[in-house]
């Protein structure tokens, strides 16, 4: 079973793509496939949450239920399947019937390697763009983003994070244990937020959002309440 695990990431490779993730498959049964995939999605549980998930099938020659089964195991885990791309006449078929896409736009670079494009500080990382689903940047410092943060997209940081626009995916804060960093953003609608070791559940999006600061309060907890400039000053 550790011989197995150890090989997931060369059975299944996940890119970030336009419209979500994409997981790849190499040569394998079905069986080994699928196993593979759950195992990554299981060890990434908190970046996965949300996510919108392609799969690239090769030639896997797919029934009804092998996918129908697939799909709702993700859909437990709040992931979507919502396309399989495949050589197979078949298995296009089968992901046609359950209302699935066949064909998807192909991975962008700059979608799963961001930090080309952003300017560090001696303090900050500076993020001038949204961050798509699959996309992961980690900085020893403060990360600051002029963008959203999309669902599937990972941010994690040794001091703050500061979001000048909406959060839908994971914000990680402190990461290295800072239990005084604090989250912030325009619109705090993330899967998971976490400051230092402590996590919170899955934010419902709001009908009419504000800023919020998320924190960990004197009982040492995390809570959010609302982002006021002098709050922020404060607490910095």
């Amino acid at each position: 079973m550790n011989i197995f695990m150890e090989s997931t990431t060369s059975i299944v490779q996940i890119k970030g793509i336009r419209d979500g993730l994409l997981a790849t498959f190499e040569e394998a049964s079905w069986e080994v496939q699928r196993a593979a995939l759950m195992v990554q999605i299981n060890e990434r549980s908190a970046f996965f949450q949300g996510a919108r998930l392609a799969l690239d099938v090769g030639t896997q020659v797919l029934k009804v239920n092998d996918l129908v089964e697939l799909r709702d195991w993700l859909s437990d885990q709040t992931i979507t399947l919502w396309a399989v791309v495949s050589e197979s006449p078949t298995t296009e078929t089968t992901a046609q019937l359950l209302g699935l896409a066949t064909r998807i736009s192909k991975p962008r670079p700059e979608e799963v390697r961001p930090v080309h494009e952003a300017v560090s500080s001696d303090t900050a990382l500076f993020v001038s763009k949204t961050v798509r689903s699959g996309t992961r940047i980690e900085y020893p410092g403060t990360i600051v983003i002029f963008g959203d943060v999309n669902p599937g997209a990972e941010i994690v940081a040794e001091g703050n994070v500061i979001v000048w626009g909406r959060v839908r995916g994971m914000i990680h804060a402190g990461a290295k244990g800072d239990r005084s960093a604090f989250i912030c953003a325009l619109d705090l609608s993330a899967n998971q937020l976490r400051i230092a070791e402590e996590s919170s559940a899955m934010l419902k999006p709001q009908k009419d959002p504000k800023p919020e600061i998320a924190s960990i309060n004197d009982e040492g907890k995390l809570q959010a309440e609302l982002w006021h400039t002098g709050e922020t000053i404060i607490r910095k």
